[in-house]
């Protein structure tokens, strides 16, 4: 199994505690933009290693199936060379990524032994030569400066820790020029973010208890991190701080979610 280990996990994650320690609803107009505490953190991870045996059939439902097609338009826009993808989950993307070497990171280890029998076996059937898959966070990514010829990543930057500390290491790890893709559920003003986080809390929670036949199920705190997740612009502004030049964002039918576009100068 193609699996490296980087720094351990709890070596990344402890950063000064803000004044509340607790997700506040977007219904009260408290959003982070810049990401989550340590505790907060920890127990993210664990319900989303709890999601791998339903993460695709919910995320189909959530998205009324158009997640195929918004996973395509990202596959589309990355050039040839290495590839990066930052929070690979269990491999619902990386899979259908052909002919780039492919790179896989995410910090929850179930994850990944998920995710490299899937690509893997999938890259074997194909001819391409295997991904490589690495147990980190994209605030300390463990590679070489200008390494990756572009970087995406799918429904999980709202999930990153740090965002801009992750954003800045994205940005040390790109070749000059090199594109970044992030794709993630759209918010484009406060009453965008109360109707979807209704969505998320009525539509796709009523769904995941029949699903995960439990009422507590892990799909809670997906909604609370959209609830927490920053605004459409205040990504665009957060790349652009970082040093992002040709920095885009483009919120894609119906509404649900924003493509993230910018290149390292």
């Amino acid at each position: 199994m193609m699996i490296t280990t980087g720094i351990p996990l709890v070596q990344l994650h402890r950063r000064a505690p803000r004044e509340s320690s607790k997700y506040v609803l977007l219904l009260e107009g408290h959003v982070d933009a810049q990401g989550m505490e340590g505790e907060e953190w920890d127990e993210l991870q664990r319900n989303l290693m709890a999601t791998i045996p339903v993460y695709d059939r919910i995320n189909r439902f959530a998205t009324l199936g158009q997640v195929s097609r918004w996973r395509k338009m990202v596959r589309e826009k990355l050039p040839q060379g290495r590839v990066l993808e930052i929070g690979c989950g269990p491999g619902s993307f990386a899979e259908d990524v052909v002919g780039r070497d492919l790179v896989c990171v995410d910090p929850i280890p179930e994850m990944l032994s998920t995710a490299e029998k899937r690509v893997n076996s999938a890259r074997a059937e194909r001819g391409d030569s295997p991904a490589e898959f690495v147990e980190s966070t994209a605030e300390e990514l463990p590679f070489e400066n200008g390494s990756f010829d572009a970087i995406c990543s799918l429904f999980s930057f709202r999930d990153w820790y740090d965002k801009k500390a992750g954003l800045t290491e994205s940005l040390r790890v790109l070749k000059p020029g090199a594109p970044i893709i992030i794709i993630d559920p759209a918010k484009i003003n406060r009453l965008h973010g109360i109707l979807g986080a209704l969505w998320m809390r009525v539509w796709v929670g009523s769904y995941a208890r029949i699903v995960c036949g439990v009422r507590d199920h892990p799909w809670k705190w997906l909604t609370k991190t959209y609830e927490e997740f920053g605004n459409t612009r205040d990504y665009v502004s957060m790349l652009q701080d970082v040093g992002f030049v040709d920095v885009e964002a483009r919120v894609i039918f119906p509404g649900m979610a924003t493509i993230w576009s910018a290149r390292s100068p």
